[in-house]
């Protein structure tokens, strides 16, 4: 029996299949701008191939290049004439290379543009060295010798590799001490400087209150002396170590015959691409992407981790959904239940709609004037005058970043809350009535849990915008680098006033206001994929704790 196209269309089959294709799309959009992130950002971590060609500038100048292969591309005759470069006529299109050459501190740029037909004698030197260094990025070259105190100890010629166990046995052992010194500046030293400020602190609290006498004096001097002891102690220690750093070098040469000495100090990992193994090669891919993950940031936050961004976006989320979440269920809770529904209730509702769409740098502006100016300011008059004219809760901190997010996401839980509530059938309140329970006692023990799964989705809702969002954060508490982390070991272990690194604004510092973009464009996916990672695990974690509270109160749904 055939049907005709009149009859197909009413049946609603057309509408079915394009909804199934939308979703399609979408979906293969989403797994693609996926993969396009992943494939850009987690190939950095890979030990690229060094290469070594002979680079022909000019018929009179032909130089060595040693570096990665970054990009290749094709180009018109015309671009490259432009830039000054002599082109055959009859050639309408080039193809050139971007070339990592690392060695800014001898060429004074990482990378280098060539085409492809100045480029000759390619080879792939099993001893070449890639030496990532705390600072002016990669070192590419030959290791030559190695010097103590000045002195050379030991020497090969280029090409030979027989010093490379002792320069990995005495890297590894200058990597131990730069451990034990972050240890101690981060461990005891820091501990001791905070407990020092907070005595200076005290003491300021005494002059404040004219109570500073010698006998309420005298413990906190006391105190101090002996602090200041202990800090002798581990600055000596402290200076023993940095003295130790800088006894032993290493002389390297680059591809067109500089010499260069680098202090081993400075020497974060050296590894020979082209002389390691498959497994070799994974385990340095894979101690590259838990530094990502575990390490701090260096060189102008495009080498090292990330991970003070992580913990700072993490931990911005969980305070803005412990902030939100009461307060818009008891919102909602009044809107809904308690509320007249009249005019004043519709002109509520229509305000917190209007809300979820204000631009969020205006809910920065009003964060940085309202929760940091204003409120910050008269706690550190009220709370903290003695650590004026340095503000406490008076400047941009997490506190103020995540209360203005609960601001920002306010509507979203509202809503959601609203709606979850208004599934539930007015049956189910008056069971609970005609039973002797209160008002409040249904809403506690039956409407609050039935609407848990839709308070859920408002909170993941909720996460999913704040986690993302950049624009408000610059105003009120993220910063390019923070010393130290919101959460210590010194009393009161969270610090709310404190500012933090934030993934969204990590990236934005990366991609658009780092001095070398060529080498913070991977950092810039990776960060990404990290932020995609990171919101992807909260939402999951509420989604399981949404779809148990759902299985929970099944019996009771309708």
């Amino acid at each position: 029996m055939q049907i005709s196209l009149k009859d197909w269309v009413r049946s609603g089959s057309p509408w079915i299949w394009l909804s199934a294709s939308a979703v399609a799309i979408s979906v293969v959009l989403v797994l693609g701008l996926l993969g396009l992130i992943a494939s850009r950002g987690l190939v950095h971590f890979w030990p690229a191939t060094l290469q070594e060609y002979t680079y022909t500038q000019t018929q009179d100048l032909q130089i060595q290049v040693l570096g990665e292969q970054v990009q290749r591309e094709e180009v018109t005759a015309e671009q490259i004439r432009n830039s000054g470069i002599q082109v055959a006529e009859g050639v309408d299109l080039l193809a050139r290379q971007l070339i990592k050459v690392g060695n800014r501190d001898v060429y004074g740029s990482d990378f280098r543009w060539a085409l492809e037909n100045q480029l000759s004698n390619l080879n792939y030197p099993t001893y070449a060295t890639s030496f990532e260094r705390r600072e002016q990025g990669n070192f590419y070259g030959f290791i030559l010798g190695i010097k103590d105190q000045g002195q050379l100890v030991a020497e090969q010629e280029k090409g030979s590799n027989q010093l490379w166990p002792a320069v990995t046995e005495r890297l590894e052992k200058t990597l131990r001490i730069h451990q034990q010194i972050e240890d101690l500046e981060k461990g005891a030293i820091g501990s001791i400087n905070y407990q020092l400020e907070e005595l200076r602190l005290d003491k300021r609290r005494l002059e404040l209150k004219g109570q500073a006498t010698p006998e309420n004096l005298a413990p906190l001097e006391a105190k101090q002396a002996a602090m200041q002891a202990d800090y002798a102690q581990l600055e000596t220690q402290l200076r023993t170590l940095y003295q130790s750093l800088a006894t032993s070098s290493l002389v390297v040469v680059t591809a067109d015959g500089q010499s260069k000495e680098i202090n081993f100090s400075t020497i974060v990992r050296a590894y020979q691409p082209n002389n390691m193994s498959l497994g070799q090669k994974l385990g340095h891919y894979f101690a590259k992407l838990w530094e990502f993950v575990s390490d701090d940031p260096r060189e102008a936050n495009t080498e090292g981790g990330i991970f003070p961004a992580i913990f700072g976006t993490v931990m911005m989320v969980l305070i803005m959904s412990l902030l939100v979440t009461p307060f818009g269920v008891i919102t909602a809770i009044y809107l809904r239940e308690y509320a007249r529904q009249g005019f004043i209730t519709r002109l509520i509702r229509i305000a917190v709609n209007n809300l979820a769409s204000v631009p969020s740098i205006v809910y920065g502006v009003f964060g940085l004037g309202f929760f940091v100016y204003f409120i910050g300011g008269n706690l550190d008059k009220i709370f903290y005058p003695e650590a004026a004219p340095s503000p406490t809760f008076g400047t941009p901190g997490l506190l103020w970043a995540s209360l203005t997010l609960a601001l920002l996401t306010l509507p979203v839980v509202i809503v959601a809350t609203e709606e979850g509530l208004s599934r539930i059938p007015r049956s189910v309140r008056e069971g609970s009535l005609a039973l002797g329970a209160t008002k409040l006692e249904t809403l506690w023990r039956i409407v609050i849990p039935m609407a848990s799964p839709a308070m859920m989705t408002g909170v993941i809702l909720a996460v999913a915008r704040a986690a993302g969002e950049v624009a408000p954060l610059m105003l009120v508490g993220v910063v390019k680098l923070a010393p130290n982390l919101p959460l210590d070991t010194n009393a009161p272990f969270l610090h709310l006033e404190r500012k933090f690194m934030h993934l969204g604004f990590h990236i934005y510092d990366v991609g658009f206001q780092s001095p070398n973009v060529e080498a913070a464009r991977p950092l810039v996916y990776a960060t990404a994929l990290m932020l995609v990672v990171v919101i992807a695990l909260l939402n999951l974690t509420a989604i399981t704790l949404r779809n148990r509270l759902r299985e929970k109160y099944r019996a009771l749904d309708v």
